[in-house]
């Protein structure tokens, strides 16, 4: 065999080496986090401290690019790197196997730190899948090299063979494989146990009737138009933006809430059913996220039932900063290790800030926060709506700083007023005629007085706004546009009940909600 079919034959075989080592790492530190947590297998562990480390302008991009499917392209994107390091590290193990072993282990010490240093650590525990991942994988390599660089026997010597042990490589990568497949597989169902009994908690809950409903929605407040946004969002299509690489699947049965801090006189904690017991109030509320750029798609409507989160911080003896509470900052804790920062403020002057189970009359879903989520009308949701809740603190905001505002977001986040048009979709072909221009508009805890469209930086026209509902959600609007032939710019503004007329100035999401106003471009023919 010729010298280059040599070389060609080794890369090739040490980059299966390297990848089948990586393979192995990664399945065995799966049935590894059995016995410590799903969340601290490598992929998890990495990706989220990837997500911790990442620059919001960087998050602000991917949330913009790849919407709810930013986490699928991350934690792809880290197999896809690993599985390169590992092939690289695979070719070079045939020469350096010492070194080449090293390497993969070291893998596996980055995800230990990573697992480590998460804000949801369980400390060294989180570690362990990791390392006893990096510690089988440098094995398989350093076994692997050794059946690559076996010495070549007389025959292949006077025959210019490739001196590889063919056989020993092949029993080996197969069995390797087979056993890592067999314990991945087993770690996966192993894990999915927790989340099949959470699972079951939710399948099996029947939510008590509120004793505050909703108040019933007056006749027009939704104007059925087609391409308009429905006045209430179906559950399957609200918007879902946080951190989880994977959603958490936390069992009703087992769920505890914590209220303690600054100024509680009367530290509470929670299970699930005293939870259910409390006094349950049923409203219609518009959440937005930070991240929703203008005329995007980060904003929903739903019925929610829940707990007052007032009421509950008032029985812990909490007063509010304006009756001389010492606390002004409420900070709520996720199982996921979230942070969130929320005024006490705006939680405790008379808004419906609440502690909520239900979602558009079922158990809330498992990405929004099944068993209980937070919400604050009139907030952004990286400082409000905290999901998987498990425990709050009373503090400052001069002592603490949650997530987001560790990464330059802003501390306090009202909403701002905000309009977006629906139909006609942007870059739509259209009949000349009258055509029916509709859309939303939104000023939580303010409410929409009027909207206007402009089209082709004409005079500004009152659009007709469909009947107000309730003050925290958002209001749809139309108006019929005489269309003539040509290429349009159409642009809408609101002005909520404060008399504030939305900016036309641009600003992106970082820090506090973009600005500026919605148009799109269309051609009349």
């Amino acid at each position: 065999m010729s010298t280059r079919r040599n070389t060609v034959l080794r890369t090739a075989l040490g980059a299966c080496s390297g990848l089948v080592a990586g393979y192995a790492a990664l399945a065995v530190a799966e049935l590894v986090s059995v016995a410590v947590r799903p969340e601290a297998s490598p992929v998890t562990a990495v990706g989220g401290a990837a997500i911790d480390r990442t620059p919001a302008a960087v998050k602000d991009w991917a949330i913009r690019h790849f919407g709810t499917h930013d986490k699928l392209v991350l934690q792809l994107g880290i197999l896809v790197v690993l599985a390169l390091l590992a092939m690289a590290l695979g070719v070079l193990a045939p020469r350096f196997r010492r070194s080449a072993s090293a390497g993969v282990l070291l893998f596996g010490v980055v995800g230990a730190v990573a697992a480590t240093g998460r804000p949801d650590s369980g400390g060294f525990p989180d570690a362990v899948p990791s390392l006893v991942g990096g510690l089988l994988a440098a094995a398989v390599l350093w076994f692997l090299a050794g059946r690559v660089t076996a010495p070549a026997g007389p025959r292949e010597a006077a025959t210019g063979g490739s001196g590889v042990d063919r056989r020993g490589f092949v029993i080996g990568t197969v069995a390797v494989a087979a056993a890592s497949t067999g314990a991945g597989v087993l770690g996966r169902r192993l894990n999915a146990g927790d989340a099949e009994q959470a699972a079951a908690s939710r399948a099996t809950l029947t939510l008590p009737p509120p004793d505050s409903p909703a108040p019933r929605l007056p006749r027009g407040v939704d104007l059925r138009l087609p391409g308009l946004s429905p006045f209430t969002t179906p559950n399957r299509d609200f918007y879902r933006v946080d951190t989880a690489l994977t959603v958490p699947r936390v069992d009703a049965g087992r769920w505890k809430l914590r209220i303690h801090g600054k100024g509680v006189t009367k530290p509470l904690t929670l299970d699930f059913q005293e939870l259910l017991r409390k006094r349950l109030v049923e409203r219609d509320i518009t959440l937005t996220c930070v991240s929703n750029e203008v005329g995007g798609s980060y904003v929903g409507s739903a019925r929610w039932l829940g707990v007052r989160l007032a009421e509950l911080l008032r029985e812990a003896g909490v007063r509010p900063p304006s009756k001389g509470g010492p606390a002004d900052q409420l900070v709520a804790r996720s199982v996921d290790g979230m942070t969130l920062g929320t005024p006490v403020e705006s939680v405790m002057d008379g808004r419906d800030a609440l502690l909520a189970v239900g979602m558009n009359g079922e158990p809330l879903p498992f990405a929004h926060g099944f068993p209980v989520r937070m919400l604050v009308p009139g907030l952004f949701g990286y400082v409000s709506a905290c999901k998987w809740i498990q425990d709050i603190e009373l503090t400052t905001f001069d002592a603490y700083d949650p997530y987001w505002v560790k990464r330059d977001w802003a501390r306090e986040a009202p909403i701002k007023t905000e309009s977006r048009i629906d139909t006609p979709k942007p870059f739509a072909n259209i009949k000349a005629g009258t055509v029916i221009v509709a859309g939303v508009a939104w000023a939580q805890h303010k409410g929409i007085e009027r909207v206007e469209v402009q089209v082709d930086g004409g005079d500004w026209q009152r659009a007709e706004p469909a009947t107000e509902g309730p003050l925290d959600t958002w209001r749809q609007w139309s108006w019929e546009w005489p269309a003539t032939s040509g290429t349009h710019t159409l642009e809408v503004r609101a002005t909520d009940r404060t008399g504030y007329t939305q900016t036309d100035k641009r600003a992106r999401p970082i820090p506090d909600g973009a600005s500026g106003r919605h148009s799109v471009v269309v051609t009349v023919t």
